[in-house]
C-alpha cells in the first residue's frame, strides 16, 4: 500500500502517522506539502493533526483553500480513500467532504488526555481490525474537537451507518461524562457516503507500539494496509 501525508503550515503530527504507516506497510509514506496541485500515484491520503495555518479564522478553514485540495477532492471523488486525524478532520469538514463541524471544546479548553471509543461498525476499511462494539484506547489533544451537525444531519449518520466511533467508557457504555468535549451525539469519528472517507478527532497513530505505551491505534493501520494492498 502507497501513502501520502499532507502537510500543511502548523501540521505537526505527520511524523507520527508516518510512523504508524511504515509500521504497517513497511514503506516510507509520501510527503506532499499543500502548495503542489498534485497527489503522487498512491492509495490513501492522510491529513494528519497539527494546527494549520494556526487555527487563524476556524480550524482547517484556511488549509481547505490550500492548492493541493482540488486534487484531493479528485481523488475522493474517484474513490480514494483518504483519512483525517484531529486537524484532518476539521479540514474535510471544513472541505465539504465531510458533513458537520468542529466546534470549540464544551469546557472551553484544550484538552490532552487519553479517551475511550467504541467502535460502531467493523466492515471498513480502517476498522475491519476490530470488532463492532470493540473498546479502544486513544490519546487526545485539541481546542476545538466538539463536533456538531444538525439534527437531521446526525439521523442521516445513524441511518446510514456512516458514525465511526463514539466516546464511551473503559467498557462501551456511551455517557456525557465519557464525552470530554461535549460532541453531539459522543460522535468521535464519521465516514463519508462511500465509507472511503473518515475524520476522528483522538490520535489513534500515537498507540501503535509497546513502547508508546500501548498498540489500542494499531489495528486502524493494519487493516488499512491490508483493504489497500491488493
Amino acid at each position: 500500500m502507497k501513502a501520502a501525508i499532507v502537510i500543511f503550515p502548523g501540521t505537526n503530527r505527520e511524523r507520527d502517522v508516518a510512523i504508524a504507516l511504515k509500521n504497517a506497510t513497511g514503506n516510507q509514506p509520501a510527503m506532499v506539502w499543500h502548495g503542489e496541485t498534485s497527489l503522487p500515484g498512491t492509495d490513501l491520503v492522510v491529513l494528519p493533526g497539527g494546527f494549520s495555518h494556526g487555527d487563524y479564522l476556524r480550524c482547517g478553514a484556511m488549509a481547505a483553500q490550500s492548492p493541493i485540495m482540488p486534487a484531493i477532492r479528485r481523488f475522493a471523488a474517484q474513490g480514494g480513500h483518504i483519512l483525517g486525524i484531529c486537524n484532518g478532520f476539521q479540514i474535510l469538514t471544513e472541505a465539504g467532504l465531510l458533513p458537520g463541524a468542529l466546534l470549540r471544546n464544551a469546557g472551553l479548553r484544550f484538552i490532552s488526555r487519553d479517551c475511550h471509543l467504541r467502535v460502531e461498525r467493523a466492515d471498513t476499511a480502517f476498522t475491519r481490525h476490530y470488532q463492532r462494539g470493540q473498546v479502544f484506547r486513544a490519546p487526545m489533544a485539541h481546542g476545538d474537537g466538539n463536533y456538531f451537525a444538525e439534527p437531521e444531519i446526525v439521523s442521516m449518520l445513524e441511518g446510514e451507518g456512516r458514525i465511526a466511533f463514539r466516546y464511551a467508557t473503559p467498557d462501551g457504555k456511551v455517557d456525557p461524562a465519557a464525552n470530554p468535549n461535549g460532541s453531539v451525539a459522543s460522535i468521535a469519528g464519521i465516514f463519508s457516503a462511500n465509507l472511503r472517507v473518515l475524520g476522528l478527532m483522538p490520535h489513534p497513530e500515537n498507540l501503535v507500539d509497546p513502547l508508546m505505551g500501548g498498540t489500542d491505534g494499531k489495528p486502524l493501520f493494519d487493516g488499512l494496509t491490508e483493504a489497500l494492498a491488493a
